[in-house]
């Protein structure tokens, strides 16, 4: 469905339909649903023990590394930016523990960083649509491990374009090098791959 631009009132309704969806369909659709500027995403499952494996581990090293105040968050709720009419929800969410106090939704420019975990069965809504959703929403950091290759990157330094706010650094690691996620450092070696 197309939009026209400038119909702010059309706009935000389309997105109250789609959260309103998401919503009642959350807990009866396996995998994530999120609301992109394309509209709602479906992930399917991932490959259920080594895609969760990594996010324990990433998870636990980084909280190793961290202040106390500092989690490394993979619960929900979402994070939303309800004027731009995104909702997505990282696999890990790098977060003050203070941010987290508030009903609803998490402010996406309270995440120190979001990171994924690369699914199988849908790679572009890490590599592609996240991407472009996360330097919109002003997550300063973002950070993908991709279990099929082994490998991954961290992006940081948004800045605008004509297309949008985007990241301008890009570093990318291979499973084994220590990565750097925000002003955190921590190993990859024994993470799992598809």
């Amino acid at each position: 469905m197309t939009i026209a631009p400038g119909d702010a009132r059309r706009d935000a309704h389309l997105y109250e339909t789609m959260r309103g969806v998401v919503e009642r369909m959350r807990h009866d659709v396996p995998g994530k649903l999120e609301i992109t500027k394309e509209g709602i995403v479906h992930d399917l499952p991932a490959p259920g023990g080594r895609h969760e494996l990594t996010a324990l581990r990433v998870r636990r090293r980084l909280e190793k590394v961290m202040p106390d105040e500092i989690v490394a968050h993979t619960g929900a709720p979402d994070v939303e930016d309800e004027p731009e009419r995104v909702m997505r929800h990282p696999d890990i969410m790098v977060i003050a523990e203070a941010d987290m106090d508030i009903e609803g939704s998490f402010d996406p420019r309270t995440l120190i960083a979001a990171i994924e975990i690369v699914s199988r069965s849908n790679p572009d809504n890490d590599w592609v649509g996240k991407m472009r959703d996360y330097p919109l929403l002003g997550i300063p950091v973002y950070a993908i491990f991709d279990p099929r290759t082994a490998s991954g990157a961290v992006f940081s330094d948004i800045h605008s374009t004509p297309e949008g706010p985007r990241y301008a650094t890009r570093k990318d690691f291979l499973y084994g090098e220590d990565v750097t996620i925000a002003d955190w450092t921590i190993a990859t070696e024994q993470l799992p791959r598809y």
